[in-house]
């Protein structure tokens, strides 16, 4: 059995922002043993949701684990990305995928949020513009 995780954000028309969740892709593939990280946008930008699960399967994955990489429960993470995710599933029998809850409430984000406050402390500006 051959494990995927497939990062799922809401999609931009910005490049940026989409290549943003590029990033966390690399960075968690440096943490994790996980042989198979890919990216999808739920909307507005490519590779949506049907061709990440596709990237995932044609590179070897036979259980994939799509995470939301939303802040909260929401419609989008709790309604609208299960349902395009099963849709995807379809097209790959014999392939497990399961869907995660977002990233939600955790100390660790806390920590982060109070990380950018000091940032933004220390450097005297009125916002933090990352």
């Amino acid at each position: 059995m051959s494990r995927a995780i497939l990062l799922v954000d809401h999609g931009s028309v910005k490049r940026e922002a989409n290549e943003m969740l590029a990033d966390v892709a690399a960075l968690l593939q440096r943490l994790t043993d996980v042989p198979v990280i890919r990216i999808a946008h739920m909307e507005l930008a490519e590779p949506t949701i049907s061709q990440g699960v596709t990237a995932c399967v044609e590179a070897g994955a036979t259980e994939i684990t799509v995470h939301p990489y939303f802040l909260a429960p929401g419609r989008h993470s709790t309604t609208d990305i299960p349902r395009m995710v099963a849709e995807a599933a379809k097209n790959h029998p014999g392939v497990r995928v399961r869907v995660t809850a977002p990233l939600g409430l955790h100390e660790k984000i806390c920590e982060v949020v109070l990380e950018r406050v000091r940032e933004v402390d220390a450097a005297r500006t009125p916002t933090g513009g990352r």
